[in-house]
């Protein structure tokens, strides 16, 4: 269980700040902006899921190596960029995905061991698994992938309900979770899975104008 639980902290961590980095540059920022943007995107999720579960926030400086890790996703973004940006939305999608699964899989973990009921364990994986990235794209001036058709958050609820369920109590069953969930995630991408929208479109067309 430790074992995947360091696991899951560094790909997380990793993932999310690669996506940020990455959304930086595509949107032209400055380098202190890169770094700024990838270090919220990695541990933007994280804070929000200490606060709504009673954790101090500032639990993240605890972490340093956890920082140093971030730093070092940014730098490498940032010495090869032509590397990611080739197939940039392919590569920011992955990253997401990984970042996704790991944190949403954290933080379902931190709220079954404070004994918080099934409803608080998959609010707190969804959270932790798409704070970050709300945070990135709201700084970045974009519309947050969660509120788009995408399926995003989704995958972040039901991996919140099988670990609440307790369906993967074990290292293994984590990373059998955190496997599946990346591969569904990204499939979804590819094959344009989407959650319909408004039932009705019609009747609200006119709404604000």
């Amino acid at each position: 269980m430790e074992l995947s639980w360091e696991l899951l902290n560094f790909f997380g961590i990793a993932a999310f700040a690669v996506s940020g980095a990455l959304v930086a540059i595509k949107e032209r920022y400055d380098l202190f902006g890169v770094y700024v943007l990838g270090l919220v995107t990695a541990f933007g999720g994280g804070i929000i899921r200490n606060v709504l579960i009673g954790l101090p926030p500032s639990m993240l400086w605890n972490q340093k190596w956890l920082i140093y890790t971030a730093l070092i996703a940014v730098t490498v973004v940032c010495i090869f960029p032509r590397v990611w940006m080739g197939t940039g939305k392919k590569w920011l999608n992955f990253f997401d995905a990984i970042g996704l699964a790991a944190f949403s899989i954290q933080g379902a973990l931190h709220a079954v061991n404070k004994n918080l009921p099934l409803v608080a364990v998959v609010f707190a994986a969804v959270m932790t698994g798409i704070g970050g990235g709300i945070v990135r794209d709201v700084l970045a001036g974009r519309k947050p992938l969660v509120f788009r058709k995408e399926i995003y958050a989704l995958w972040s609820g039901l991996i919140g309900l099988v670990i609440g369920l307790g369906w993967a109590d074990s290292g293994t069953g984590m990373v059998i979770v955190f496997i599946l969930a990346v591969v569904l995630r990204m499939i979804s991408f590819l094959y344009d899975w989407r959650i319909p929208g408004t039932l009705c479109p019609g009747r609200f067309r006119d709404i604000g104008s």
